[in-house]
């Protein structure tokens, strides 16, 4: 099979590569759609959390059509069409999914739509339901909000009745973060920005994947009994949490690695996506996918990411 391969030399390219075999709880897809995440850049590069053994192919989102399973799998069969997240494997013809995280995909939702809002959207949704616990009313800050995790979480907000501030860089990404139901958008890059946050009446709970200055930012305005979620660091820097102002102000840093749940809690994931796509076929999501490319142009897929040249999702398909 054709994948794009991360190999022993640090390099990556599309070459033909042994077609994955299902382990005994796992179920192998054809795939039809594979979104891409930051994360699979930092894996390409070694600094992701997880590090899989060399060589592989990255791509954690997919969707697409059984073809074979483990002995293990039931609740599946032949030519079902699905979706789930696996550590890496997506940028290629077929891949592997353990069966627990798959879900089986109503008719109504397409394959990229599928890829696309399994791990921004389900990201959001445990970090602000089962993490922060955002309840109708407070005011969510969400930083990076023209990005995938990011619009996901603008929008999921909005939809659990919080009023929701939404902060990114340029014009054209906060038009995108209104349309998506912000109540309120303020450019990252804007000098007063804490002054803007605190005279919009702070925030309640901040969704922050950003980091760095985004993060020393968050822990000046959130209100006192407030949340900060700490979803990534998507600027490089990693901040360092004042404990002082923990104390003083009353508030909580939440971190949230939504692929953990893969290994100590899958059942989470699957009935988290089993909403979302409930979700999705009432109509109450719109997963934005700003490109499109084929699996032989997923050099040029994972650039957009790394350029930053894309918003919500870029989806690479069959």
């Amino acid at each position: 099979m054709i994948g794009y391969v991360v190999n022993e030399l640090g390099s990556a390219e599309l070459q033909d590569t042994p077609k994955p075999i299902p382990a005994p709880n796992e179920v192998l897809i054809k795939m039809e759609a594979c979104a891409l995440n930051f994360a699979d850049l930092l894996l390409i590069k070694g600094t992701y959390q997880e590090k899989p053994a060399l060589p592989f192919c990255p791509g954690m989102e997919i969707a697409g059509r059984v073809v074979d399973m483990g002995a293990d799998v039931s609740g599946f069969s032949i030519g079902d069409r699905v979706a789930g997240v696996a550590g890496h494997g997506g940028l290629a013809e077929y891949a592997v999914l353990e069966a627990a995280a798959t879900v089986a995909l109503p008719d109504a939702v397409g394959f990229a739509e599928a890829a696309a809002f399994q791990v921004a959207y389900g990201t959001s949704h445990l970090a602000l339901s089962h993490r922060a616990n955002i309840k109708a009313g407070e005011t969510l800050l969400v930083f990076g909000a023209a990005g995938g995790v990011g619009l996901a979480a603008v929008e999921l907000g909005k939809l659990m009745g919080a009023r929701v501030i939404a902060s990114a860089r340029g014009e054209d990404k906060l038009a995108i973060a209104k349309a998506a139901g912000a109540d309120h958008v303020i450019d990252s890059d804007a000098p007063d920005i804490r002054e803007q946050i605190k005279a919009l009446g702070g925030a309640d709970v901040v969704y922050d994947p950003v980091g760095g200055a985004a993060f020393d930012t968050a822990m000046r305005v959130t209100n006192p009994d407030g949340r900060i979620l700490a979803i990534g660091f998507a600027s490089g820097t990693v901040p360092q949490i004042p404990a002082n102002i923990l104390l003083v102000k009353n508030i909580s840093v939440i971190g949230l690695y939504w692929g953990g749940y893969r290994k100590f809690a899958p059942k989470v994931l699957s009935d988290s996506l089993k909403t979302l796509l409930d979700w999705q076929v009432e109509g109450r999501l719109t997963p934005h996918i700003s490109h499109q490319l084929a699996l032989s142009e997923a050099a040029s897929a994972l650039s957009l990411l790394k350029t930053r040249k894309s918003t919500g999702k870029v989806v690479v398909v069959a």
